[in-house]
């Protein structure tokens, strides 16, 4: 569905994005990761043509993007872009007419969506009458009005309660199913790994990490340590650590790659009181902190 090739962009002689590539395959669910300033917002404005990569190709569709049919296309920008002083229903109206639909369809559209997200009675409200997160609902019914084949959505659960978050998840599955494409960038790494069966982590504008979601956890689940104390020591020897994070009692850590797995189970149950010690399958999380803090 989406290929990009060597993809490199520069701002001046800051290297926002350095030699990216990666495929997303048509149906599945792909996360695009990375802390704050890692390239991701530089990546997926290049993906929709707003501004032109400095080298590299971006193939959509097997073809480039001048050809690709904008109702085929759907992006939910992070900062929202909506009219603030007109009506919820004008505004969907608008964007779908924008997106090639005719206004009985936009029409259609919209009702579909209102409804789905349980808000036909806000339709005529003025956009800046709603809450953050009924505004956050319209955006995505902006970005999906046409029901596209690719859809980009840039932190789309900010500002909705963990009700509309799980509507939306499925909504994101139920696009899936269909055979539909999303690339999901979000630092809420919860939801990654509930949703996404491929990812991509980015830093520094290189990539990091990329691959399908399973392989990724398995690869990594070898140097995660967990530890269950009977009290919480004062002591933890940071050395032997990438990095560690503290569950009531029980610590779960990141070996450093000297640090042999045996080597730290015979280190903490000769010197201190424990109730267990074994490997655990890592979170995202785990990994994403251990990768960046790297």
């Amino acid at each position: 569905m989406l290929i990009l090739e060597n993809v490199t962009k520069s701002f001046d002689k800051i290297k926002a994005v350095q030699n990216i590539s990666f495929n997303v395959h048509r149906g599945s669910i792909y996360g695009l990761l990375g802390p704050n300033g890692a390239g991701k917002t530089t990546i997926i404005r290049m993906i929709m043509n707003v501004i032109q990569p400095d080298s590299g190709k971006i193939i959509i569709e097997n073809t480039a993007f001048r050809k690709v049919r904008v109702r085929n296309l759907g992006y939910l920008p992070e900062d929202r872009g909506l009219y603030q002083k007109r009506k919820v229903r004008e505004v969907i109206h608008f964007f779908g007419q924008l997106k090639g639909l005719s206004l009985k369809e936009a029409a259609d559209h919209c009702n579909y969506w209102l409804n789905r997200f349980e808000m036909a009675d806000q339709g005529e409200r003025k956009i800046g009458e709603l809450s953050k997160g009924n505004q956050q609902k319209i955006q995505f019914i902006v970005a999906s009005i046409t029901f596209p084949d690719l859809l980009i959505l840039d932190e789309p659960f900010t500002g909705l309660d963990p009700v509309n978050q799980l509507i939306l998840k499925d909504i994101i599955k139920e696009f899936r199913d269909k055979g539909k494409t999303v690339i999901l960038s979000t630092h809420q790494m919860e939801q990654v790994e509930k949703l996404c069966d491929h990812l991509c982590l980015i830093n520094k504008g290189n990539v990091v990490l990329e691959g399908a979601l399973e392989k990724i956890k398995e690869m990594y689940g070898d140097e995660q340590l967990e530890i269950r104390f009977r009290n919480v020591p004062h002591n933890i020897p940071q050395e032997l650590f990438i990095s560690y994070r503290w569950n009531n009692k029980t610590l779960y850590g990141y070996l450093q790659p000297t640090v042999p797995f045996k080597k730290a189970v015979c280190y903490f149950t000769e010197n201190f009181e424990i109730e267990g010690i074994s490997h655990y399958s890592p979170s995202l999380e785990d990994i994403f902190i251990k990768l960046v803090e790297a």
